[in-house]
């Protein structure tokens, strides 16, 4: 069976914690794939061509624009001694008329249908890129009620610390996404979420969202400079960009 598209319509949340409080709520739109096969799409999307809707190996993998897709992946599970999966999957945000910005997106590898390991690949408005490889020591099955850990590296946002660590969890099934974000640094810090169902992506679906939402990722940068307006009107302290990390991925 040739392996499909999935659209999810989920919605996002973050709430910082601390002195200065903030939070919001909004619609947003993923899509997951077999990234090694030739998916079975509707005409309204493409692999690697321009669409409505689509999703390029450029744009994930490495340098923004500069991507390698799943190959990308393989490298890097081979560079920190993780075996090779057998199937690579991505969730993220598609292009929308041709325009794409992913805060995070996530390289999920299975391994028959156990997913074992997770790389968060997590940019800023700023141009940079780092990805965190997400897995349990023993190599054994992410669930639902399990974290994983990582320190924080690179500088995502001015009002809030390079500091401080990330705490994962995810909950991928067949009908359903949920992905949680916990950045902590003292008392401070935010959560951040992705929740949506799951179902196999259509032209009537695309045409939702495009009606729904019609600038895409347009409107997901129009939000995030929005929300940083609020934390500057509040008060939040202002942090200017640090040099990005040296390394591509830290696990």
């Amino acid at each position: 069976m040739t392996p499909r598209v999935d659209h999810i319509a989920g919605e996002t949340y973050h709430g910082r914690r601390g002195a200065t409080k903030n939070a919001f709520r909004y619609s947003i739109d993923y899509v997951l794939l077999d990234t090694e096969t030739a998916p079975d799409a509707p005409a309204l999307f493409a692999r690697n061509a321009g669409n409505l809707m689509s999703l390029h190996d450029a744009d994930h993998g490495g340098p923004p624009k500069q991507g390698r897709g799943a190959a990308w992946v393989r490298d890097v599970l081979a560079a920190h001694d993780v075996p090779q999966p057998d199937r690579i999957m991505l969730l993220a945000q598609p292009r929308v008329l041709g325009h794409v910005f992913n805060p995070v997106s996530f390289w999920l590898c299975y391994d028959d249908d156990a997913l074992t390991t997770i790389i968060a690949e997590v940019s800023n408005t700023f141009g940079d890129r780092h990805s965190y490889l997400c897995r349990h020591d023993d190599g054994r099955a992410i669930t639902k009620s399990e974290t994983l850990a990582a320190q924080k590296v690179m500088h995502v946002s001015p009002f809030q610390p390079l500091e401080g660590g990330y705490v994962f969890r995810f909950d991928i099934q067949p009908d359903s996404i949920g992905v949680w974000i916990d950045y902590t640094r003292g008392n401070g810090g935010l959560i951040a979420t992705l929740i949506g169902a799951r179902r196999p992506i259509s032209n009537a679906s695309i045409i939702r969202a495009v009606l729904r939402r019609p600038f895409g990722s347009r409107r997901v940068l129009a939000l995030i400079h929005w929300q940083a307006v609020k934390l500057w009107w509040k008060g939040a302290t202002f942090r200017s960009q640090p040099a990005p990390p040296r390394d591509e991925v830290s696990r």
